[in-house]
């Protein structure tokens, strides 16, 4: 499997999740390879979360620091459930998130993720960054909407166990969901790991790429 290499140089990454832990649980490895990425050419990485109580806030911006030192996270604090009749509010909330961030990649729930949150912010993130290379990450839940990725993110043992770890320090509030559990995070992304040939991996869905020849 020939990779597909981002530009070398500073890069500006956006990730938008809909929930606290939505941006750790989808991409957390992802970070942990850009932090790397980071020890030799500048990373500038922002996290806009949309939903969420302070308590829970707390424990994102927590876990993203151990995942991403650095990053700059904004909390909208709109109602959880409930975006898509808040969708005038959120659109606001990127919109203004845009006039000073110009990310060359964005990391965002899929556009047909059952969960309307998520499914709303898939959406709307392609609207308000157009020209940003958008990756699409997916969320195991209960809904059972998991479906064929296109991209992937090679993880090692390390990384994919580093992740769980932080996931498991920094959510204490997750822990009694019975979907929150090692075996289904590790079990994701060795199934990834396996269809692109890595150790790990996570998933991504593209919808649009320019491929420059």
């Amino acid at each position: 499997m020939e990779a597909l290499r981002l530009p070398d140089g500073p890069l500006d990454v956006l990730c938008v999740g809909a929930h606290p832990d939505d941006v750790e649980i989808g991409c957390g490895g992802t970070l942990l390879r850009l932090a790397e990425r980071a020890e030799v050419s500048e990373v500038n990485v922002t996290v806009a979360v949309l939903t969420g109580t302070p308590d829970r806030a707390a424990e994102s911006v927590a876990a993203l620091q151990d995942l991403v030192p650095g990053a700059k996270t904004h909390f909208a604090g709109l109602p959880d459930g409930r975006l898509p009749t808040h969708w005038e509010a959120a659109k606001e909330y990127l919109e203004d998130i845009a006039k000073h961030c110009r990310p060359q990649l964005v990391l965002t729930h899929r556009v047909d993720d059952a969960h309307q949150d998520h499914r709303t912010l898939g959406v709307m993130t392609t609207t308000v960054w157009r020209d940003a290379l958008v990756l699409h990450y997916e969320i195991p839940k209960w809904d059972g909407d998991m479906s064929a990725p296109t991209h992937y993110v090679g993880l090692t043992r390390e990384q994919a166990h580093r992740k769980v770890e932080l996931l498991n320090r920094h959510f204490p509030s997750q822990h009694p969901h019975d979907w929150w559990d090692d075996e289904v995070f590790l079990g994701l992304m060795r199934l990834r790991g396996m269809e692109c040939r890595q150790p790990y991996a996570e998933a991504f869905h593209v919808a649009k790429a320019l491929v420059e020849l």
